[in-house]
């Protein structure tokens, strides 16, 4: 005995600690969770502003360096010099003297180039005339600066040289006699410098030109690279003024997230493309150069950050965990040894006291028995009888309703083609008084095929009280609308209902059954009419759509509608909402059923006026 305990305490305890240790768990990612959540965000923020303040600083900088030599093409303009070379460009003489000035001017202003062209682009003195690859008769009109610069304005553009593929940044200025615009004066800068000083092992500046091609950055790789794809348009505006003569202008990131409006987070390309890196991108617009500067840090500092914050949480709570079951299992083994004891003297004192009261025991408990036995036959005897009484009285009454059913089925069903029949026979006296024989005829006609839908009622009954309506085939939706308007058409001319019918397309096809279905029809056409029975203007529009591959078929009247608080009940068997002696509030039961066997389910849809009937069923072709 002392031995099973023991099993089972132990059971329990093991219980106890995989189920501390799963709960444990839980809280644990729980807990990494939230730390990581959190230490990511505000580790975000953290490189946000740092960014954000190495960004500015580094704006300001280019601002600088673009700031040093943008008034040296104007300085430039108002020499007398190049007014004279641009009015007498044949002068051998004066154009070498120029073309020395500059020189002078570019050694001096440390720029790469310094040059001046015609009001046709055409370059009339360069500062690099003894090179290899003057710039002197070299046409520059499709630059975009020189347009800018013809125009009166301070042209600014950055692009790759033509003849010396260099990349640099170029200011060109007019020069004018009083108001005449005779050329231009252009200085290239460079800007590679630019990039030395500020290459930083965990974080890369960017800038791209206002197309967003990168042509400033501290890691060689992305340069002439885009960080999202170029338009067509803009591809080719590029190609024309030859800003980037063969470069391929690959894309970086095809994915992005949106922190803010000016920070980004980028999966880019890294060592040609064979590693993507997970970066962070804050921009900044430059007004000035119509520049947009980015700032690239790395994630990995950051994930480094969160991930010694959840060693640091994880090992704490564990820490904790472990000290707690220790502590747990101590206070345990101390209870298990004081229960011990109390067990042991208690056992002693109940083993002479079971000793003396377990032949009684015994004899009481064999005596009961037999009587419990005994007692427990003729209980069941009785159940037995009970409840094959039971059983009959179930069969009868279940026999009784469906007789009741099918009785008030037949009748509320036939009472509208006999309506129609008695209308038919009226008609066919008077077409036989006046001598009418075809008129007589076809209403005859009517009554036969009346009478043959009578016949089949019986069989749509019996059909409707088993779990299949009938064979369910493909027939044409018109017909079935065309057989029950020939049984309603009396009724609506009598109630001056105004039927209007639409079918979208008029040869539709369904997967149904003919009866079956226009049993539904009459049954909500009947119904909207008597709702109408009270209306001025009495109106019902049958309508067929085809909607998401099926055809929607509904009914829809203008009168009073149904209660909203009556709405819940309108398909229960009996319910009515009409007179007495109207209807027997089988109509919508029976039409529900037979919707569901063909397929659909009828709805009740709410509407501004009057009452709205729907469902839907396959449509065929």
């Amino acid at each position: 005995m002392y031995t099973l305990v023991r099993m089972k305490d132990k059971l329990s305890r093991k219980r106890t600690f995989w189920l501390s240790f799963t709960v444990f768990i839980f809280l644990l990612s729980f807990a990494l969770g939230v730390v990581t959540t959190w230490s990511y965000k505000y580790g975000l923020a953290e490189l946000e502003a740092r960014s954000k303040t190495r960004l500015e600083l580094y704006i300001n900088y280019l601002q600088g360096v673009l700031e040093k030599y943008q008034s040296l093409p104007e300085l430039l303009a108002i020499d007398n010099t190049l007014v004279h070379a641009l009015l007498n460009p044949h002068e051998k003489t004066r154009i070498e003297t120029l073309n020395k000035y500059l020189e002078t001017i570019n050694k001096v202003s440390d720029t790469l180039d310094t040059y001046l062209m015609n009001k046709d682009g055409l370059t009339i003195a360069a500062s690099n005339w003894q090179e290899r690859r003057p710039f002197i008769g070299r046409n520059f009109s499709y630059r975009p600066y020189f347009k800018q610069a013809m125009k009166g304005d301070l042209g600014r553009y950055f692009a790759l040289g033509v003849t010396s593929s260099k990349r640099g940044y170029y200011f060109a200025y007019p020069v004018r006699r009083a108001d005449e615009i005779l050329g231009a004066v252009a200085i290239k800068i460079s800007i590679d410098t630019v990039e030395q000083k500020w290459a930083q092992e965990e974080e890369n500046f960017l800038v791209s030109d206002p197309d967003g091609v990168i042509f400033i950055t501290t890691y060689p790789g992305w340069r002439y690279k885009t960080l999202e794809p170029l338009d067509e348009k803009v591809l080719q505006r590029i190609i024309e003024s030859k800003r980037y003569p063969d470069e391929p202008l690959v894309t970086l990131s095809e994915s992005s997230k949106t922190i803010s409006d000016s920070v980004q987070i980028l999966d880019i390309q890294v060592d040609n493309g064979n590693e993507m890196q997970r970066i962070v991108k804050q921009s900044q617009y430059m007004p000035q150069a119509g520049w947009n500067v980015h700032i690239l840090t790395d994630t990995k500092a950051l994930k480094r950050y969160v991930l010694s914050l959840n060693i640091i949480v994880g090992a704490a709570l564990t820490v904790v965990y472990f000290l707690a079951v220790l502590l747990y299992q101590r206070q345990h083994r101390l209870a298990e040894l004081r229960r011990i004891e109390q067990e042991t003297k208690k056992a002693l004192h109940e083993a002479n006291e079971q000793l003396e009261s377990r032949v009684n025991d015994r004899t009481q408990e064999l005596t009961q028995t037999n009587t419990l036995l005994k007692k427990e036959i003729l209980d069941r005897k009785k159940t037995e009888i009970k409840l094959k009484r039971t059983r009959k009285e179930l069969i009868h009454a279940a026999k009784l309703a469906v007789l009741g059913q099918m009785s008030a089925g037949i009748n509320h069903e036939l009472n509208q083609p006999l309506a129609a029949i008695r209308s038919y026979a009226d008609n066919g006296k008077q077409f036989l008084q006046k001598g009418r024989l075809d008129n007589a005829r076809w209403n005859l006609e009517q009554i036969a095929e009346l009478t043959e839908r009578m016949a089949q009622i019986g069989v749509q009954l019996k059909l409707f009280s088993k779990k299949s309506s009938g064979q369910i085939v493909t027939i044409a939706l018109h017909g079935v609308i065309d057989g029950a308007m020939e049984i309603l058409n009396p009724t609506l001319k009598k109630s001056g209902v105004d039927m209007k019918i639409s079918v979208t397309p008029k040869d539709v096809e369904v997967r149904g059954n003919h009866v079956l279905l226009q049993q539904v029809l009459v049954n909500l056409i009947s119904n909207a009419i008597q709702a109408l029975e009270l209306q001025d203007h009495k109106e019902i529009y049958l309508q067929c759509v085809p909607v998401d591959g099926k055809i929607s078929i509904s009914v829809q009247d203008n009168g009073p509608g149904i209660p909203d608080k009556l709405v819940q009940e309108i398909f229960e068997p009996f319910f009515t909402t009409k007179k007495s002696g109207q209807g027997l509030g089988l109509g919508l039961t029976i039409s529900d059923r037979i919707v569901r066997e063909l397929g659909g389910i009828i709805r009740y849809v709410e509407f501004d006026q009057g009452a709205r009937f729907e469902f839907a069923l396959e449509r065929v072709g």
